[in-house]
């Protein structure tokens, strides 16, 4: 009854609406042979503790050892702060949170939202949100092909790999066309000559990611140059966004786009996150999504509005410049509470502690590339990644990733994370393991 609230005298009102005597007359057109005739077969019903404990006793089974896995998603440390503002009904449960009329309160963090990303990343301008990293690299493919009239994009292999997956599925619907570049066998590192070489004129768009796939720190200033010598727009992409704390922001980019899931959103089995896009503020007409923008109301008191709409919800679906939500306001207020509660000062001493931590592992290893590197490292193995991660397992530790999984040239190699949460006993263990 708690579930299914009629009383009896609500079913007997029904009944008689609809002209039965019983609820057994609703079924009497069903031949005998398609009905049940006896209980379901299954256990009988449990009291609300009794669910709590069997809950409670089925997730303990769940494996919560300290992980060494990154490529993407990533292992931080969520303040409890996070959860409880995100918790507010205000929040939780709004649907459309950007009605200026009813939402001050939701506007007001977009807005702050918005602020705290043109400060990490050196642009002008930023959006209201993405999806996740994955699909603002599209968002920021298109937005180069509207600015340059052009439909050629560059792509550097050391991109996430399913990120690029996510351009060719969109490109397959647009008039574009997706060339990639490769990475120095030695460095890690974006192949610039490899880029240039491709650069004909062209290309609408270079996409680069730093700290890129491997984990290395790529020359953002060096490739910029060479599209704006083609007359291409930068793109910078990044996936760990902590990185921000400490690496200078990628200013010479046109449009900067990536993934939020480092700031207190929890990896949840692949999302949902929250993705960014800015771009510097002469591209601002040309930005996907929704962009919320401060003015004064009519008693002269600051307030906030939709300053920008330009996806297909709100104008001319051939003005649009996104027909997806590209909103994802609850979990972009997770992230911005994570970068009030940490602030700047508190964000780069995060930084400096993953940096840190994976160059202690990285020291005790075989690295396969020279680049400097943030939080993440491709070092060799002697036996197969899988091997390794299967006697890391019996040690109750989650390892790295197989690279030979989208890089078959590094078959022998794995990406290793560590973060603020990895230990130096876990790190001495998983170094042993792979030596």
């Amino acid at each position: 009854m708690r579930y299914l609230p009629k009383s009896d005298s609500e079913r007997r009102e029904m009944l008689d609406t609809i002209g039965v005597s019983r609820l057994e007359d609703l079924l009497s057109h069903l031949p005998d042979e398609v009905r049940l005739n006896r209980p379901l077969d299954i256990p009988a019903g449990k009291s609300e503790y009794e669910i709590v404990d069997y809950f409670r006793a089925l997730g303990e089974k769940n494996a919560t050892w300290p992980s060494f896995l990154g490529a993407g998603v990533y292992r931080h440390y969520r303040p409890v702060m996070c959860d409880v503002v995100v918790s507010r009904g205000e929040f939780l449960t709004s649907y459309t949170p950007y009605q200026a009329e009813i939402a001050q309160g939701t506007l007001t963090t977009i807005f702050e939202f918005q602020t705290m990303i043109c400060q990490l990343t050196g642009m002008d301008v930023a959006n209201a949100s993405m999806y996740d990293g994955s699909t603002s690299v599209p968002e920021a493919a298109m937005m180069a092909m509207r600015v340059t009239q052009r439909d050629h994009i560059l792509i550097s292999r050391a991109v996430h790999p399913e990120y690029r997956q996510v351009l060719d599925t969109s490109a397959r619907n647009q008039d574009m066309t997706v060339e990639e570049f490769g990475y120095d066998s030695a460095t890690g590192a974006s192949d610039l000559a490899s880029l240039e070489s491709k650069l004909n004129g062209k290309a609408a768009a270079v996409i680069v990611q730093t700290p890129n796939f491997f984990g290395c720190i790529e020359n953002v200033k060096a490739a910029a140059d060479l599209a704006h010598k083609h007359g291409a727009l930068m793109v910078v992409v990044f996936a760990e966004a902590v990185s921000l704390g400490l690496l200078e922001p990628p200013t010479e980019a046109d449009i900067v786009c990536g993934e939020l899931q480092s700031f207190a959103i929890s990896p949840s089995y692949g999302g949902p996150y929250a993705g960014v896009i800015a771009a510097k503020e002469k591209f601002l007409r040309q930005m996907p999504g929704r962009l919320v923008g401060q003015s004064k109301d009519s008693r002269g008191q600051r307030a906030f509005c939709l300053t920008l709409s330009t996806r297909e919800q709100h104008i001319r679906r051939e003005k649009a410049t996104s027909n997806i939500c590209t909103n994802q306001a609850l979990i972009a207020l997770m992230a911005t509470v994570f970068m009030t509660v940490y602030g700047k000062e508190g964000l780069r001493e995060l930084a400096r502690q993953n940096l840190a931590k994976a160059h202690y592992l990285g020291a005790k290893l075989d690295r396969r590339f020279s680049s400097p590197y943030f939080n993440e490292v491709v070092v060799r193995t002697k036996s197969s990644p899988a091997a390794v991660n299967a006697a890391l397992e019996k040690r109750k530790l989650i390892g790295g990733l197989d690279l030979g999984r989208f890089y078959p040239e590094l078959k022998d190699c794995m990406l290793l994370c560590a973060t603020e949460m990895s230990k130096r006993a876990d790190m001495d263990t998983v170094a042993e393991v792979i030596r």
